[in-house]
């Protein structure tokens, strides 16, 4: 009976890895990156899908190794990867796009009155100063003629 209550653990183990795999999948859907972030995201998941899967043996099976522990883990990233994985991964893209889009409106609004109000402003201020010193020098040098 305890063999049973294990291997559902390592069902549960494998399904939190998937999930894993699957958040390192929708942060790159999400956000365009980099070959070299790319790598490192790689990276961060199998040490953290490493250190989950000690944390569990050492956890649930006092360090012991099973054929059966494997075995869980891979089914319980197997049945995520089956049944979850799509849902999960298209509800959070989903979100994630919407709480970009709260995000950015805002930040896009504020960017284009700077632009408009501020920016261009002063690049007007700018423009007539420097009329104004060009006059100056341009009647500077008729009066030396």
């Amino acid at each position: 009976m305890n063999e049973i209550y294990i291997f559902l653990l390592f069902i549960l183990t494998g399904m939190s890895i998937g999930i894993l795999f699957d958040i390192f999948r929708i942060l790159r859907k999400s956000f365009k990156t980099i070959d070299f972030i790319t790598y490192i995201q790689d990276f961060l998941f199998w040490l953290l899908a490493g250190a989950i899967l000690l944390y569990s043996i050492f956890s649930f099976n006092n360090g012991e190794l099973r054929g059966y522990i494997f075995i869980g883990v891979i089914l319980g990233i197997i049945l995520y990867m089956l049944i979850l994985s799509k849902y999960f991964v298209k509800i959070s893209v989903a979100i994630i796009n919407i709480l970009k889009k709260i995000i950015y409106t805002p930040i896009k609004f504020i960017i284009n009155f700077i632009k408009k109000h501020i920016i261009e402003h002063f690049i007007k201020i700018v423009n007539k100063i420097k009329t104004i010193l060009g006059n100056f020098k341009y009647n500077k040098k008729k009066e030396m003629k």
